[in-house]
């Protein structure tokens, strides 16, 4: 709906007609938003500078377009096979690269660096990525003081044996510390796509080891089976590991779920939940949010001032074929409630600096006043599995979710 503001501007001020069309083309949003938390304190209209007039007619055109602070059409991505997009941004500022694959211990990433999970633990933070090698991909170790400086380490994992589950891949290796040791829950597969790529295919397991420290070593729990994979339920061809978060005394595990059809493959987070993290777990009947969503993996922050969460995940994206196109955010004040509707783009190609097209899943580390966002991606227009490289970006905390910031400043 349009606001009063709007028609005042226009009244007072004709030459403003031309720039709210320009606005309600999304133009220049970007700097009337800047305009608006200049002159917040001011009546619409009333004593202002003719610049900052001009860009705050801007901005009450634009943000009134959509309702509850959407950005403008032509700043969402449209699928064409009509599945959802997210209309709102939350834009991390990107740093660029981090970590180059190439170079890891035994040649353990000599074809690509990508699926990362990252986590801090006395002032160093570790961070597993699945290292693409000559014998398919296996979750390796980096380390660092700053997020921007690793040490890469090699694989904390090994490949299982002949008919074992994760016999063609060991690889994502998700990590949670409950106070006496270590556990991760980690992807394993026994099947592959042909080398050189042995890109893991379905399905998807969710396997488990221990250690008595993040650095490892990891000792495999042959006997933990947390869940499988069901036929003919919603995650029939994944049901891989995500971030943990206790909740009382409960643990729950959200994880990524896919369905297999004709029509493809559907995609989507669930929740598993267990009392105990050396036995099994149990999957809740209905999914997050639908599969139409197509989304993958996790990482989630928990932002205090507002007492929301705030859930990163992987975007898949279509353009001729399926590729991840973006990280996403979905937020809520109640971990066992999710709206699909409330989301928003964090990273994608347009705030990517050096990846136009494709961008791998997310992992965050809270990091000061600041939230990291480490992800993959293989570069340039590129959409290819395989030569990625980990990138760093940057969220300014407090996070508010993005509909909440713009109802703000409009009330500024």
């Amino acid at each position: 709906m349009i606001q009063p503001g709007f028609y005042l501007l226009a009244f007072r001020h004709p030459f403003s007609i031309i720039v709210m069309l320009a606005a309600l083309a999304g133009f220049w949003h970007r700097y009337a938003m800047q305009a608006l938390l200049q002159v917040g304190s001011h009546r619409i209209g009333a004593g202002l500078p003719a610049k900052q007039l001009f860009l705050a007619t801007l901005l009450l055109a634009s943000t009134s377009v959509g309702a509850a602070g959407k950005t403008p059409a032509n700043d969402v991505t449209v699928y064409p096979d009509g599945r959802p997009s997210a209309n709102l941004r939350l834009e991390a500022k990107d740093q660029g690269v981090v970590l180059r694959h190439g170079d890891g211990p035994g040649q353990c990433d000599t074809l690509g660096a990508r699926d990362i999970w990252a986590y801090e633990d006395g002032g160093t933070y570790y961070m597993h990525y699945d290292g693409a090698g000559p014998k398919g991909w296996l979750a390796c170790l980096a380390t660092s003081t700053d997020l921007m400086r690793w040490t890469k380490k090699g694989p904390v994992l090994d490949f299982g044996n002949p008919g074992e589950n994760d016999s063609a891949s060991a690889s994502y290796g998700v990590t949670f510390f409950d106070g006496r040791e270590w556990h991760m829950f980690y992807l394993g597969t026994p099947h592959a796509s042909p080398a050189p790529d042995l890109i893991p295919s379905f399905p998807y397991l969710t396997m488990k080891a221990r250690s008595q420290s993040p650095a490892g070593p990891w000792i495999k729990q042959r006997e933990v089976v947390p869940f499988q994979c069901v036929p003919n339920t919603y995650y029939d061809v994944t049901a891989s590991p995500g971030q943990i978060i206790r909740q009382g005394d409960e643990h729950l595990m959200f994880f990524s779920a896919a369905s297999h059809d004709k029509r493809g493959t559907h995609r989507t987070i669930s929740i598993a939940r267990t009392k105990n993290l050396n036995g099994p777990w149990q999957i809740d009947p209905h999914p997050m949010v639908s599969p139409a969503e197509q989304i993958e993996n996790t990482a989630l922050y928990f932002e205090p001032t507002n007492q929301t969460w705030f859930l990163f995940t992987n975007h898949i994206g279509l353009e001729g074929h399926e590729y991840t196109d973006a990280v996403w955010v979905y937020w809520t004040k109640d971990l066992n409630r999710w709206n699909a509707a409330d989301k928003a783009v964090v990273l994608d190609g347009r705030n990517c600096r050096w990846s136009r097209k494709c961008i791998g899943l997310p992992s965050v580390v809270r990091v000061g006043n600041r939230l990291a966002v480490l992800y993959d991606a293989p570069g340039g227009d590129s959409k290819s599995h395989m030569k990625r490289d980990i990138g760093l970006a940057w969220l300014k905390l407090p996070l508010v979710p993005p509909c909440e910031a713009t109802e703000q400043l409009k009330a500024k």
